[in-house]
């Protein structure tokens, strides 16, 4: 439940990043959300990996993680676009 909440205030921060940028918000809080859960799969799979099966703090450690950085690849691209010419 917290993480549904935190994602929401990121995916509306991704999307203010957005408008000044002058992009359509949408596509990129679709995006976010997309990464988050992608980036949160392979997270999960590392950490049955690292940890096994039976250690399940440990792997939704290293898969929020994961999440994380599936969001911050989305914010670093935003803030590498140029800012609109007004």
């Amino acid at each position: 439940m917290l993480e549904i909440i935190a994602l929401f205030f990121l995916t509306r921060n991704i999307g203010q990043l957005a408008q000044q940028k002058g992009v359509p918000p949408l596509k990129w809080k679709i995006l976010t959300i997309v990464l988050w859960i992608a980036f949160e799969f392979i997270g999960v799979i590392f950490g049955v990996a690292i940890f096994g099966p039976n250690n399940i703090v440990s792997i939704m450690l290293v898969a929020i993680g994961f999440a994380i950085t599936g969001y911050y690849l989305v914010r670093k691209h935003l803030e590498k676009m140029p800012d609109p010419d007004f």
